[in-house]
């Protein structure tokens, strides 16, 4: 049977009582505003504009549930690199293990963003934000309160801090010796040791500026 190749063919007539449907482009712009954001221009956008790497921005952007845990943990002022680095590495990771979906997560974007504040104002340190991660994980209890009832809070009085470097300078004066003899590596040995002595609290860059003071007397 012959096909009909042409619009001709079809016997198409006007329609007089209809007047030509005629779309202008500001309307077309407006529609086009309303649109959601595809994933691709999302994953470009996490890029260019926050400095995510492009594995990052495909990963936080291969599902709408993802990309807006992302973008509600930033916008409690999380840095945005950071933010990705928790999502994609530690509750991503927890999440495939259980085998559950972002949607079901026990910690909400809130408390995640809550304890990467806690991290950027020196509050807690990175290995004790783990273990606050963690119980925050198994409970969806919020950091803040999971920091106050097990006693995490990082340590920034420099007068605490100095008296466990004495005393673990004191403990190690072979270190010591070998340090201010050129053999500067041996100083990670030793803010381990202080780290040890403090359970991980001690503000680490006041250990470092405290401990270089100490060994350059």
């Amino acid at each position: 049977m012959r096909g009909k190749e042409e619009a001709h063919d079809y016997r198409y007539f006007p329609e007089p009582d209809l007047p030509p449907l005629v779309i202008h482009q500001d309307r077309i712009d407006a529609m086009a505003q309303q649109l959601p954001e595809l994933p691709d221009a999302k994953a470009q956008r996490f890029s260019s504009e926050l400095g995510l790497s492009e594995y990052d921005a495909g990963v936080l952007t291969a599902s709408r549930e993802m990309a807006i845990y992302f973008e509600e943990t930033v916008h409690l002022g999380a840095h945005p690199k950071t933010a990705a680095n928790w999502i994609t590495v530690e509750l991503l990771g927890r999440l495939n293990r259980e085998g559950l979906d972002i949607d079901q997560s026990r910690v909400s974007p809130n408390h995640m963003g809550r304890l990467i504040n806690l991290i950027q104002n020196n509050e807690i340190s990175g290995k004790i934000a783990k273990q606050v991660f963690d119980v925050m994980f198994e409970t969806g209890d919020d950091p803040e309160t999971i920091v106050q009832k097990r006693g995490l809070k990082q340590v920034s009085d420099t007068g605490a801090i100095e008296a466990v470097v004495d005393k673990i300078l004191a403990d190690n004066p072979l270190q010591v010796q070998q340090y201010r003899e050129g053999k500067t590596k041996v100083i990670g040995f030793l803010v381990g040791q202080i780290m040890k002595a403090t359970q991980g609290k001690a503000n680490p860059a006041a250990v470092n500026a405290i401990l270089q003071d100490r060994l350059s007397g």
